[in-house]
């Protein structure tokens, strides 16, 4: 699926987050809302870093750690993609939830404290 929706990114260089974490974190929250639809032709990354005012190499790093994330998928020549991410995700998510309830049970956590560290890590991370 082709759409001639442009890619909106706002950086801000002077905030505490990389610039390749902005990049990275604005495409993903797209991806997720939607506004990037799945099938959608991202921007080459010379393409986006030129229009940004980035350094291509701090584009490719967005673009690798999206893929890793299961959020894009690069197609060789054809391009680079908004993939259909939503139930990897989930899966990965379960996995790394699983892993952390072994790991607090290892450590003698209750569970009330285990959730605990856990509202306050989400908390956390989603103020950022």
């Amino acid at each position: 699926m082709r759409d001639n929706r442009p890619v909106t990114l706002k950086i801000h260089i002077d905030e505490s987050a990389a610039p390749y974490e902005q990049v990275r974190a604005q495409i993903a929250e797209q991806a997720r809302s939607g506004a990037l639809p799945v099938g959608y032709r991202l921007p080459t990354v010379r393409g986006l870093a030129e229009s940004l005012g980035l350094a291509a190499n701090t584009v490719a790093k967005a673009y690798r750690a999206l893929e890793g994330d299961g959020v894009i998928e690069t197609r060789g020549r054809n391009g680079t993609f908004v993939a259909a991410a939503g139930s990897a995700a989930e899966r990965e998510a379960a996995g790394a939830a699983q892993a952390y309830a072994d790991r607090v049970l290892r450590l003698g956590l209750t569970e009330e404290q285990a959730s605990a560290a856990v509202r306050d890590a989400l908390r956390a991370a989603y103020e950022r």
